[in-house]
């Protein structure tokens, strides 16, 4: 009887369709970081979700892209590619991609998004006003 439940559960999780963070952070939702490691980010790095697995942002210097195959909140940027400019931010940028790269967890609360891993590492971002 323990089964019903959980194939119950199973099958309606099928109908609810985008299970990726996009359905949850707002496919309108740019997001910019704010937080890395517990020390301020001072330069301008954002993410956002506009399509279900799509992720997309602003490094400090490049645009990049990655794709979300795991269902929220479990995080996985996959595929993480950028174009190719040069800048005096580009260490910054590579902090922020490297860090992006190895979070697993995620959380959305109104306009937070916080990323984590078990490492400890946390990215938090807030809802960009411009």
């Amino acid at each position: 009887m323990r089964l019903l439940p959980i194939a119950l559960v199973t099958a309606l999780a099928g109908c609810w369709g985008d299970e990726t963070i996009s359905r949850y952070a707002g496919r309108d939702t740019v997001f910019r970081l704010i937080e890395l490691d517990g020390a301020p980010f001072s330069a301008r790095a954002t993410i956002q979700f506009s399509q279900e697995g799509a992720i997309t942002g602003q490094a400090p210097c490049n645009g990049y892209f990655a794709t979300q195959t795991v269902p929220y909140p479990w995080f996985k940027a996959e595929g993480i590619g950028a174009t190719r400019m040069a800048c005096p931010d580009l260490n910054t940028e590579t902090q922020f991609l490297t860090a992006l790269g190895e979070m697993g967890l995620s959380e959305v609360f109104g306009d937070t998004l916080i990323l984590r891993n078990d490492a400890g590492r946390e990215m938090v971002f807030k809802a960009d006003q411009d």
